[in-house]
């Protein structure tokens, strides 16, 4: 009976522990270099880095949804929005006019080898992954009208 305890003891820990974040770095637009372990680490910060590409409808209107509340919620939330572009070497010439034309507050990095991308086990985009004291705490795969909102009260929560 004690080693069926501590078996479900081991296996609950297991679960409840939390990814820590890759330590690779990649490019921002502006060409310069970031580790997203370690450059997105402020203390008690909630970073949601969501992967998107040029050629995807929802991770555009995904950006474009939370840019509207932006403001609001980094305030209220401590958060930042950290778009992650896994546009290849064919398609990443699109992520700089995209931008011009949105506008978008948030940092932008370029996963161009999508090194970033294979270290979090990315599925496809839209795909999100908040991180908090530099641990992976949610991930959301898809975006739909509205899911916005659910992400707001996830982070909310945590």
């Amino acid at each position: 009976m004690k080693k069926l305890v501590l078996l479900f003891l081991l296996a609950v820990t297991a679960a409840s522990a939390q990814k820590e974040m890759p330590n690779v770095t990649i490019q921002s637009v502006s060409n310069k270099s970031l580790n997203v372990k370690n450059d997105f680490a402020e203390k008690d910060k909630l970073y949601v880095f969501c992967f998107w590409a040029t050629w995807c409808v929802p991770c555009i209107n995904e950006l474009d949804a939370i840019n509207e509340h932006y403001a609001e919620w980094s305030k209220e939330l401590n958060m930042e929005v950290i778009a992650i572009s896994i546009d290849d070497s064919r398609t990443q010439k699109r992520v700089k006019p995209l931008l011009n034309g949105k506008k978008w507050p948030y940092e932008v990095l370029l996963d161009g080898n999508q090194d970033l991308k294979r270290a979090l086990a990315v599925a496809n985009p839209p795909y999100t992954v908040v991180v908090k004291n530099k641990k992976v705490l949610y991930v959301h795969n898809g975006y739909s009208q509205g899911a916005e909102n659910e992400l707001y009260e996830k982070l909310k929560q945590l």
